[in-house]
């Protein structure tokens, strides 16, 4: 509790500094560009902090990001809906959280190494098969998922305050995302007292690709 509260302190100290020598710095336009450029940063920290709790660490978040991206950008250039490249490019982050936690729960691979390993697979694999060029012939519905820059913003900001505040709310009154805590505690504990703790492990994995 008091790193917690020195850390707020810092925090507030810096916000005081720059609203004296940068008051431009809260000026509307520019909170709403920080946000909008803080929300993919939002929701991986999200899906971290769960592996992170469970003591484990995810270092293949950029390749994974990539991918996802590139999956978003195809998906979009056949002409599908928006709302159906959303779900299919969270699917892929899915299944590639899925061979993380497959290392890790199943194979009992250290996450560092295994994570590590995917992160080279993954970047060198996409680079492969993109030659590392663009991808061409986007709609124009791709931009803000067809919205409109306004609704598109909007929806945005709205949908990474709804991940964050579910997350905080189910972090400290669902039993599975307690679950988490015991895991990363003392895991030989948590198995004694009947959580799989192999299932916890492999669960948060598939939360951080689905949230990249």
């Amino acid at each position: 509790m008091k790193r917690e509260r020195a850390a707020l302190a810092a925090w507030s100290a810096l916000l005081a500094v720059l609203a004296v020598f940068a008051p431009r710095f809260y000026s509307p336009g520019n909170m709403r560009d920080l946000f909008l450029g803080m929300v993919p940063v939002l929701l991986t920290a999200i899906g971290m902090t769960m592996v992170i709790v469970a003591r484990q660490i995810d270092i293949s978040i950029g390749s994974q990001f990539a991918v996802c991206s590139v999956a978003a950008g195809m998906l979009a250039a056949t002409g599908i809906p928006m709302w159906l490249v959303a779900v299919l490019t969270c699917a892929v982050g899915g299944s590639l959280g899925l061979v993380n936690g497959a290392l890790v729960a199943g194979l009992g691979v250290p996450s560092i190494v295994a994570t590590l390993a995917t992160m080279v697979i993954i970047r060198q694999s996409l680079l492969w098969a993109t030659g590392g060029a663009w991808v061409q012939n986007l709609p124009d519905s791709f931009q803000w998922f067809g919205l409109g820059q306004g609704a598109g913003q909007f929806v945005i900001l709205a949908f990474a305050l709804a991940v964050f505040l579910i997350f905080a709310w189910a972090s400290r009154n669902v039993a599975a995302a307690r679950t988490v805590y015991a895991a990363g505690s003392d895991a030989e504990a948590a198995r004694l007292a009947g959580i799989g703790t192999r299932g916890v492990l492999f669960g948060v994995f598939l939360v951080m690709g689905g949230l990249t």
